[in-house]
């Protein structure tokens, strides 16, 4: 099969079109995110927005591993991962943040229900994690001790 210059520029064209529309349009290349979750001021409020729901119920299949001190709170390890089947999402709560959602992960079918990021704390707080899984809501909850906040605050 012999590739015509003419053919190999426009692929690479079309290709860089694609790339350039994702970085100028930010919405084409990240899902959508639930902003009024976010924004929620209260964690029983952005539970309800995110998952629709207030409560969770407690599991000791969902395992939250968050440090007991956090000597930073701008950068505090938070891993969530569970036994539980048919896995759809894991959030992370943080009860006194000015915005107490600090993440949400979709777990595709098939994936370990097992995620790890670092979040932000301003001062003390609970951390919970919800786990969403055959349309059920699981949870386990710790509290981190902050030395020093990093929520601006």
């Amino acid at each position: 099969m012999s590739l015509h210059r003419r053919t190999v520029i426009k692929a690479i064209a079309t290709g860089g079109a694609l790339v350039g529309a994702s970085v100028l349009m930010p919405k084409l290349a990240f899902a959508a995110w639930n902003k009024s979750a976010f924004e929620a001021k209260d964690q029983t409020a952005a539970m309800k927005a995110l998952l629709g729901a207030e409560n969770a119920e407690n599991s000791s299949e969902v395992t939250l591993k968050a440090p007991d001190i956090a000597e930073n709170g701008a950068v505090v390890p938070v891993t969530v991962s569970s036994t539980l089947a048919d896995v759809e999402s894991m959030s992370v709560f943080i009860q006194d943040n000015p915005s107490p959602l600090a993440a949400e992960f979709m777990i595709p079918a098939g994936t370990a229900a097992n995620v790890a990021t670092r979040v932000r704390m301003g001062k003390t707080s609970k951390v919970t994690a919800v786990v969403k899984a055959g349309g059920k809501l699981y949870s386990a909850s710790k509290e981190v001790k902050v030395t020093i906040g990093g929520c601006g605050g």
